[in-house]
């Protein structure tokens, strides 16, 4: 098990940073590449090790895909092009591509069977195979088919109209692109607003989207064709900058080139809101979506209360927000974020267990946490639990530990953010 072992420092944050390429959009880009007809450019990718598994998922299929640094070149020869694995496709630790490939290999005249690790055969999957399901997918897999491994027979689908009953981006996205697939309409109606990659990145690829509200349709039989994707900072990486710039004194960081999407942004409001001194310049887009310039100083934050609509669009970001709450000056309360305990591990258990060894005073609740702020952290030694958000969680926390702060199995960061420890050091003065 790799540890790193963080001194105690006195050093701010200083200077420009660009973070990885959003990860989000680059699974989707190589998805949808993969599937269309001709050759797509994506730059900027991510080159962690979740977006190689879907990147691998492809070539198993025949998809000649080539890799140049965070250049991905991808050879698609269209959607009737693809062949059947002959071997078990790895998903690795990568929730994104176990559920958005569930969608894609539901609706192919293909046999397939996938497999994760150990943390990614404990996330639910029926949440995807139910209403696949419902559209005529033939899938199985274990306790009941709600767990990986799983076996896809390819069908020809039917569109339904899907009600959602969780807020989640991965569910909607698998169920469009079966969709695509499949004959007729499908719609999606969410339970509450998820981030809207797909909907926006789909039309650069030539299929048509119908969004009202919260209902998404797309009719199938589309077929896609090459685009090429430039891949924007990633702002659930560009969050543990904001939030160090924001707690470490006499700090002001800027973060070039980072995705906005306004579904997405919602680290930015939470932080305004406990009164962090961000400034947010949009300077172009990237097909629909926003991408500017961020500019976080160190500033004194207050306590808040985090829930409702706001928590989708914060999940992957609610780590490093409590660590931010524990220097805001009262109480934080975030709730109605139960889906934390469905990520590579218990988020909930995890961030306690991790702030209360540094020295915070945080407790858990069943769907979410309660903190309370201004505890001076004074270090010690933490498991990231194989989570790359909680071990860099804790890398952050160490530049505001009086003692030092070992993080043990370190090595699971690089399923995003393959640079942390590199970029970190690289503003630190």
């Amino acid at each position: 098990m790799s540890s790193i072992e963080l001194k105690p420092t006195d050093k701010r944050l200083k200077g420009e940073i660009s973070v990885p390429g959003d990860k989000s959009i680059s699974h989707r880009s190589v998805i949808f590449s993969a599937l269309a007809q001709g050759t797509s450019v994506i730059t900027n990718f991510l080159t962690g090790e979740d977006c190689l598994r879907t990147v691998e998922a492809f070539r198993l299929m025949g998809v000649n895909i080539e890799q140049e640094g965070n250049k991905i070149t991808v050879h698609g020869k269209g959607i009737s092009h693809l062949r059947e694995p002959s071997q078990p496709i790895n998903f690795g630790n990568s929730g994104t591509t176990a559920r958005l490939m569930s969608g894609v290999l539901a609706g192919l005249p293909l046999f397939t069977t996938a497999f994760g690790d150990e943390s990614l055969s404990k996330r639910p999957m029926d949440r995807v195979i139910q209403p696949l399901r419902v559209m005529g997918a033939e899938i199985r897999g274990r306790e009941d088919d709600s767990l990986l491994p799983l076996a896809f027979r390819g069908k020809n689908l039917e569109g339904t109209r899907h009600e959602l009953t969780v807020k989640s981006a991965q569910v909607k996205s698998a169920l469009l692109l079966a969709g695509m697939l499949a004959e007729g309409e499908t719609e999606v109606i969410e339970l509450g607003e998820t981030r809207n990659h797909t909907e926006m990145l789909l039309p650069e690829f030539g299929v048509d989207v119908e969004v009202e509200g919260r209902s998404i349709k797309i009719k199938g039989g589309q077929k896609p064709f090459a685009s090429d994707i430039k891949v924007p900072g990633d702002i659930s990486s560009a969050a543990f900058f904001l939030v160090a710039a924001s707690i470490v004194p006499d700090s002001e960081l800027i973060i070039r080139d980072v995705g906005l999407n306004p579904t997405r942004d919602g680290i930015v409001r939470a932080l305004k809101e406990m009164g962090a001194n961000i400034e947010v310049h949009v300077h172009t887009h990237i097909g629909s979506e926003p991408v500017g310039d961020i500019v976080v100083r160190h500033s004194r934050l207050k306590g808040m209360t985090l829930e409702g609509d706001l928590i989708p669009n914060v999940i992957d970001e609610i780590p490093i927000l409590a660590l931010a709450a524990t220097q805001a000056e009262g109480k934080t309360i975030i709730k109605d974020a139960e889906e934390l305990r469905y990520k590579e591990t218990d988020r909930i258990e995890a961030v306690v267990e991790t702030l209360t060894t540094l020295g915070a005073d945080v407790q858990a609740k069943e769907d979410g946490m309660v903190i309370q702020g201004g505890s001076p952290l004074k270090g010690g030694s933490v498991d990231s639990f194989g989570d790359h958000r909680i071990g860099m969680m804790g890398a952050i926390a160490s530049l505001i530990c009086e003692g030092e702060v070992i993080v043990k199995n370190k090595d699971c960061i690089n399923i995003s953010y393959p640079s942390f420890f590199t970029d970190l050091n690289q503003v630190l003065n």
